[in-house]
């Protein structure tokens, strides 16, 4: 296995975390009941780092998918390199810092996260388009 497919399952394992954390902080918020039931009336908006956990996961999930796909054709066309490794590397570490920023509520930073995570990408997709 790639260290590049190594940080996709990685991202994965964090993608499950942060489900788990919105999960936990929407179980606080509204309790398991509401969330056990049919659901047939939605769910309140979550407020707070619960709201923020649960937008985190969604970010994660939106972003997931480009990795994946940057990832899965470097390795389909065997480019695995210096600078696909270290984009591996920005995106997962970018999306770890933006998960704690984005349920901490530190827009600045998180904006800074999400733009290292950007970055790995960006390094990953010109390693392909050459």
């Amino acid at each position: 296995m790639t260290p590049e497919l190594m940080y996709l399952v990685w991202s994965a394992v964090l993608t499950l975390v942060l489900v788990v954390i919105a999960v936990a902080g929407a179980t606080l918020e509204v309790g398991l009941p509401v969330l056990a039931g049919n659901r047939e009336g939605g769910l309140p908006e979550m407020g707070g780092w619960a709201g923020r956990a649960a937008r985190a996961h969604r970010n994660m999930l939106e972003s997931l998918v480009l990795f994946a796909v940057l990832v899965f054709v470097a390795h389909s066309v065997n480019i695995s390199n210096p600078m696909t490794l270290l984009g591996a590397q920005l995106f997962f570490w970018g999306r770890v810092a933006h998960a704690i920023t984005y349920i901490a509520g530190l827009p600045w930073l998180r904006t800074g996260a999400w733009a290292v995570s950007v970055a790995g990408l960006v390094l990953i997709f010109l390693q392909l388009s050459t």
